[in-house]
């Protein structure tokens, strides 16, 4: 982003008025993630070359392979990164076996790779195929929420053999029509959201702990007859916000974005993204997933790893409702910015806004 405009307070005019801020104007930096605090109007963007892409997909390596403690060795979920660079895991409830996908690089289609014209290549997950929006309606109508691993393992087989069915396993083309799959028609579901900043050579061990912790508490609540999960673990790993890709001179670091790198552990370059997903109103969903909120914040404490909240999905989880724990909202959100960093976005988002024509309830508690 080289620059946006904003509505912001005019002191002089007594008004609130359209200001366009270029990216290497400090004012500018809270505004890249304002979170709802400010209004932008328009941005001007710069954007890289439309790169050719293959994407491999593989429905056939165990869980525990991919998803192993570091060192074991095999077909781990850092292997394939390590060699692509570009990686995300698909992990449906209750099954073994991940949709991985792997992109890479490929200035010329490979032999056994079908050409993508357009995005959206996955028509299985584009729409619900019938025999899961079936299931998702006994689920949801009825009650039915033991059919969850009913429903993992149904996706599961739509997956692997839509994959097939479609000549989609293996596909070539411009980024957007390898990298675009959601669409409207997809199912809507609940997520949360976090974003693990480390290291690359402790990508594997991140998400070796996560995935551990995950299946422990996803089965001793299937013991109790609770299924708190239907839907699927998505796994996927980017690079941090680096101003010197933006291409201007003293391009400022967004404030508030979960990529912001800490200044203090420059090896960390590296980004783990982390999303639950269920059917919205599933039993027992949102006590699951302040255990797992509370062990990423525990486990990924700053030692070789942070957990930042993803602030489009779901965090802040008490038993009964997401963005509503005060300890997280008001302590351990701002800590992860560090205190300084918090409080000049806050500051700045106040100054821009000081009538708070841009605030609300939720908002007045996060930046209080």
């Amino acid at each position: 982003m080289l620059s946006l405009t904003a509505v912001v307070w005019d002191e002089a005019s007594g008004a609130y008025v359209l200001r366009t801020y270029d990216r290497d104007e400090p004012d500018c930096a809270a505004l890249l993630a304002h979170l709802g605090r400010a209004l932008v109007t328009e941005v001007v963007l710069r954007v890289g070359a439309n790169t050719d892409l293959r994407c491999v997909s593989r429905t056939d390596i165990p869980a525990g392979e991919l998803f192993a403690a570091p060192g074991t060795g095999g077909r781990t979920l850092a292997s394939f990164l390590d060699r692509a660079g570009r990686v995300e895991a698909i992990w449906f409830a209750f099954t073994e076996y991940p949709w991985l996908k792997v992109w890479s690089v490929s200035p010329t289609r490979p032999l056994t790779s079908r050409h993508a014209r357009t995005p959206y290549n996955y028509p299985f997950s584009d729409s619900v195929p019938t025999p899961v929006a079936d299931l998702v309606g006994r689920m949801v109508s009825d009650g039915a929420w033991y059919l969850a691993p009913v429903l993992g393992n149904a996706q599961y087989d739509v997956a692997a053999l839509g994959l097939v069915a479609t000549l989609s396993a293996d596909l070539w083309g411009p980024s957007k029509n390898t990298l675009l799959y959601l669409r409207p028609t997809t199912l809507r579901i609940a997520t949360n959201g976090y974003g693990v900043l480390t290291s690359r050579d402790q990508v594997q061990r991140v998400v070796a702990e996560f995935t551990a912790f995950y299946r422990e508490r996803l089965t001793a609540y299937a013991d109790r007859g609770q299924f708190p999960v239907n839907g699927s673990v998505e796994i996927r790993v980017t690079g941090i916000e680096d101003p010197a890709h933006v291409g201007v001179d003293g391009a400022q670091t967004p404030l508030l974005s979960a990529l912001r790198p800490r200044g203090d552990r420059p090896e960390w370059d590296t980004v783990v993204w982390l999303n639950i997903l269920s059917l919205p109103g599933t039993p027992h969903a949102e006590a699951f997933l302040s255990q797992i909120e509370r062990f990423l914040l525990r486990t990924f404490d700053g030692e070789y790893a942070m957990t930042r909240v993803e602030w489009s999905k779901g965090w802040a989880y008490t038993r009964d409702a997401a963005w509503s724990d005060g300890e997280v909202l008001g302590t351990v959100v701002p800590s992860t910015f560090g205190e300084d960093v918090w409080g000049v976005a806050s500051g700045t988002l106040d100054r821009l806004d000081p009538h708070g024509v841009f605030g609300n309830a939720f908002l007045d508690r996060l930046f209080r």
